[in-house]
């Protein structure tokens, strides 16, 4: 059974001057030069300069999954220390200022902040991407209309963004708030069928609004270039276990939704918007919030939702082989997501007299050290 459901992962990361913590603004194309030169086609430029983006190779086994991460990561941290740079994982940048970061030479990129102007600019941020195979076109839509009501939760346990331009947002995953200036973004609407939506893509397509279905940034999408269903929640993960945790829950969801084709069946236009209030909910509140259950019309502790899923997916994950990467997602409610590590840092850094600039530099340092796995800081 391990042979279904094959998956990938991407991740974006910022690129630091090492020295000034901030967003690096020199030295990221010999930077890049040196990355394509060890590491291939396993790295990708981004849509702002000091951005770039790792990605696994397509497979079914998490233990491949996590030696490619960790290996990624520590390749591409080690390349960055040697041009004075750094790399993290996060949501947001605790210290970049959004009218100082440049955007990528590239043409496609050119073509895009064209398009977007300072809303592009503004997208300072990071995310987390899974790809799962679902080969049929119509099964994607429906199970990208159907696995709605989860998406909140991947949000929450993903969360790494709770600071925006210097300033502490009051949010655990400001991300998706800066994200959301950008048009096509958030939740997809619920379509009708595989044609509804093809009619959806080739409507803007014709009308030149968009030149293909990669234009469209919603939270889950079909892929244009890969016959997979992609996940797009989730907040760039500081930690490799988080990463792995969110890949396999959302892999368990795939499988579990298309062996199920009666599970959330008939959503409605009340289920989407109750969808996008839990989407708010989790961004303020992370994994310490609760999301507005439809059917018995109450709030039930994010804690809650996890175990409920946990136990919807239990047979899944034995048939996956993830159970063990499924239990790390316990692991991040008993000990805080990212977000959490970083406000706690944050603020005994404030206790002990230390600035704002200089507590959030800290926090830079923990980020940067914690994605490579050489922190050591106890969490």
């Amino acid at each position: 059974m391990n042979g279904e459901f094959k998956f990938g992962i991407e991740e974006e990361y910022f690129i630091n001057d090492a020295f000034k913590r901030d967003a690096a603004r020199g030295r990221i194309k010999e930077f890049f030069e040196a990355c394509r030169d060890k590491l291939s086609d396993d790295i990708q430029p981004e849509m702002l300069e000091p951005q770039i983006e790792i990605a696994t190779k397509p497979g079914v086994e998490f233990a491949d999954a996590r030696s490619q991460l960790v290996d990624l990561r520590t390749s591409v941290g080690a390349i960055a220390r040697d041009h004075n740079l750094s790399v993290m994982a996060s949501g947001t940048h605790p210290l970049a200022t959004w009218a100082r970061v440049r955007p990528n030479a590239q043409p496609r990129y050119g073509k895009v902040m064209h398009d977007l102007q300072m809303v592009g600019s503004r997208s300072v941020v990071c995310g987390m991407h899974v790809h799962v195979e679902v080969p049929d076109l119509a099964t994607r839509i429906d199970i990208m209309n159907r696995i709605q009501p989860y998406l909140p939760l991947l949000l929450a346990l993903s969360t790494s963004s709770p600071f925006w331009q210097s300033q502490r947002t009051g949010l655990l995953g400001y991300r998706l708030a800066a994200y959301r200036e950008l048009p096509r973004t958030g939740l997809p609407d619920l379509f009708e069928s595989a044609a509804d939506y093809q009619r959806y893509i080739d409507t803007l397509v014709a009308a030149r609004a968009i030149e293909n279905s990669s234009y469209v940034w919603w939270v889950i999408r079909p892929s244009l270039k890969h016959p997979t269903l992609e996940l797009r929640v989730a907040d760039s993960c500081t930690r490799v276990d988080d990463t792995l945790a969110i890949a396999a829950l959302y892999r368990c969801l795939v499988r579990h939704l298309s062996l199920d084709p009666k599970l959330n069946a008939g959503q409605t236009g009340a289920s989407r918007a109750i969808n996008d209030e839990n989407g708010w909910r989790a961004q303020r509140y992370g994994i310490h919030g609760s999301f507005v259950d439809e059917a018995s019309r109450s709030a039930k502790p994010v804690r809650q939702m996890l175990d409920e899923t946990l136990d919807l997916v239990a047979e899944d994950a034995k048939a996956l082989g993830c159970e063990r990467e499924l239990d790390l997602a316990r692991w991040i409610v008993a000990r805080g997501t990212s977000a959490d590590q970083q406000l706690t840092l944050y603020t005994e850094a404030l206790g002990r007299g230390l600035s704002s600039r200089d507590a959030l530099a800290g926090v830079v340092d923990w980020l940067s050290a914690e994605t490579i796995g050489e922190s050591t800081v106890r969490h």
